[in-house]
């Protein structure tokens, strides 16, 4: 079982460190992080959260050996609650994941049940495992804002000044944007994604949007704090009724994270993958 109280900070991972791939089967690779390190810069305080959500990971490097010893490839979707007190840390996740590929498992129920355990113990919550990716969608169901015309100069920290809403003209939209880019803040290394916004209330200056977004370009932040961060202060700018961000990350490691953060009572987005995914 992984203790979750040995570790402090990012900077205690294993991240940005030359770390030797497993042998053996190691539960204690997943590293969990703390949500409250993140929440409480954004003034998100214990279980009153202004939000519901989850972060779902699809993991395309999976493997193990059957009980004659033959190997088994599978890829996975897991699924961690954002009401977890835990996120885990997505280079451990990656070590923990290969550290299975010695292991042997008489069957998937047995390898699902083996994931699923860890993985809850790790977040602090019950975690969802499903063999299977969800499929490639040919484009956004919403309207892109990428080509609106408007200059650019500020590239962190974000800047919810640049958020603006027309309470005078409600609508009710769906937008999205490729252009969302952060930075890993341990390493450094550079996060793509791919943005959704959903909402129902005052119509959002499309613009000003595009360049709340591009202040995000060299904000060091992990993937699950930045839709927290994109989520409240839309909702604190913006006064939408309802609203849901979600946030496609391209692959890394074999590994790509979907957070999805939206008002209490909203239904989960379908599951889907991006091309650049």
């Amino acid at each position: 079982m992984t203790d979750t109280t040995r570790h402090a900070t990012p900077q205690d991972s294993a991240l940005g460190r030359e770390v030797a791939y497993p042998r053996r089967y190691d539960a204690s690779l997943l590293f969990p992080i703390p949500r409250a390190q993140g929440r409480d810069a954004l003034g998100i305080a214990g279980t009153g959260l202004p939000f519901t959500g989850h972060d779902r990971w699809h993991a395309y490097e999976l493997g193990w050996l059957d009980a004659r010893g033959k190997p088994v490839v599978a890829t996975a979707t897991l699924v961690v609650p954002a009401a977890s007190p835990n996120l885990v840390e997505s280079k451990s996740l990656k070590l923990y994941l290969n550290s299975l590929n010695g292991e042997r498992f008489p069957d998937f129920a047995a390898v699902r049940a083996r994931l699923a355990e860890d993985l809850s113990v790790a977040a602090g919550a019950a975690v969802g495992v499903e063999f299977g990716l969800p499929p490639v969608e040919p484009g956004p169901q919403a309207e892109s804002i990428d080509a609106c015309e408007t200059d650019i100069t500020d590239y962190a920290p974000p800047d919810p000044g640049h958020l603006l809403a027309d309470p005078a003209t409600p609508v009710a939209e769906k937008l999205c944007s490729d252009l969302l880019k952060s930075n890993c803040p341990v390493t450094g290394q550079p996060d793509w994604a791919s943005l959704r916004i959903a909402y129902r209330g005052p119509r959002i200056d499309r613009p000003g949007l595009l360049r709340y977004l591009a202040s995000f370009r060299e904000h060091a932040e992990f993937h699950e704090q930045c839709v927290e961060r994109i989520f409240v202060d839309v909702l604190a700018r913006c006064r939408p009724a309802s609203l849901s961000v979600e946030a496609r990350y391209t692959r890394r490691g074999g590994l790509d994270i979907n957070p999805w953060r939206a008002t209490p009572g909203a239904l989960p987005p379908r599951p889907g993958r991006d091309p650049r995914q």
